[in-house]
């Protein structure tokens, strides 16, 4: 099985991607199976993937705790036609600053890492490095990579604790630096194909969009309450080219094989403009 997802190696997304591997194998996944995690530049790419069929699932972040929703995976996953989330993953964040060993925090002019990873660092970077300029890259590998190519010291990136194989002079960090120390990103595994929904479920999620009148969110959570369904999040994202309009992302904690779930997402469609149901998984 081939599981595309953020490269390159030794990123979270990878971590991610190694673990719904093991799920996914009937037998034990031995080292050599890792080749069976395909790196991707950015996140549009290893959904077009999963959907030209190069690559039998994608693994993405979909949430931080820290950062909230991954709004480019919810409207990519949104975007695609046929793209479920059939597998939730929770993976424990531990954010290091990788530097030049000797090299002076305020010695370092630049902090290369991944949006989501700077965003999570904001303090510290902040408080101990407020002159350093923050260059965003596609991944935190990538990030890495930057910063080792720069042998003057002046460079630094943020990764995971984990990241191994650094440049010679380079070291991690001995403590973690997000402003939150219990860090968690949650990860879904996306297939193409509602045939790989499961029969049943712990959580449920999809996407409504409300007509543009007073009251039509509260119906919508009416109808939710009204099957006794608890929501564990619900997240905004403006329609395209729809200025005023908005979509819901919203998941339950409910079964997809139950009466009650089917029922409820009859009487959301009924009631909305627009819903799509985005996966349904276990908890993670």
């Amino acid at each position: 099985m081939k599981i595309a997802f953020l490269g390159p190696e030794g990123s979270y997304s990878h971590l991610a991607a190694k673990e719904f591997l093991k799920s996914e194998s009937t037998g034990s996944v031995s080292a050599g199976d890792w080749d069976e995690c395909i790196p991707f530049r950015n996140f549009p790419e290893v959904l077009a993937a999963v959907e030209s069929g190069r690559v039998d699932a994608g693994a993405i972040p979909i949430e931080n705790s820290l950062q909230g929703g991954v709004s480019q995976n919810l409207d990519l996953l949104q975007s695609v036609e046929g793209l479920y989330a059939v597998k939730e993953y929770v993976l424990q964040i531990d954010q290091r600053l990788i530097y030049k060993e000797g090299v002076k925090l305020s010695q370092i002019g630049r902090v290369y890492s991944h949006r989501q990873a700077l965003d999570q660092c904001a303090g510290f970077l902040s408080k101990e490095m407020p002159f350093a300029a923050l260059r965003e890259t596609e991944s935190t590998g990538f990030g890495l990579t930057k910063a080792m190519e720069d042998e003057s010291g002046k460079s630094a990136a943020i990764a995971g604790a984990h990241v191994e194989n650094l440049r010679k002079g380079f070291v991690v960090g001995t403590e973690s630096i997000s402003d939150e120390k219990n860090n968690f990103t949650h990860f879904l595994l996306i297939k193409k194909g509602e045939q790989y929904l499961p029969k049943t479920s712990e959580r449920v999620f999809f996407s409504a969009v409300c007509p543009h009148r007073p009251g039509s969110l509260l119906e919508l959570l009416a109808i939710i309450a009204r099957y006794g369904i608890n929501m564990t999040k619900i997240e905004s994202r403006p329609v395209k080219n729809r200025p005023g309009d908005y979509r819901f992302f919203i998941e339950a904690d409910c079964d997809i094989g139950s009466n009650e779930v089917q029922e409820m997402l009859f009487a959301i469609r009924e009631h909305t403009l627009e819903c799509k149901l985005l996966g349904a998984y276990f908890r993670g």
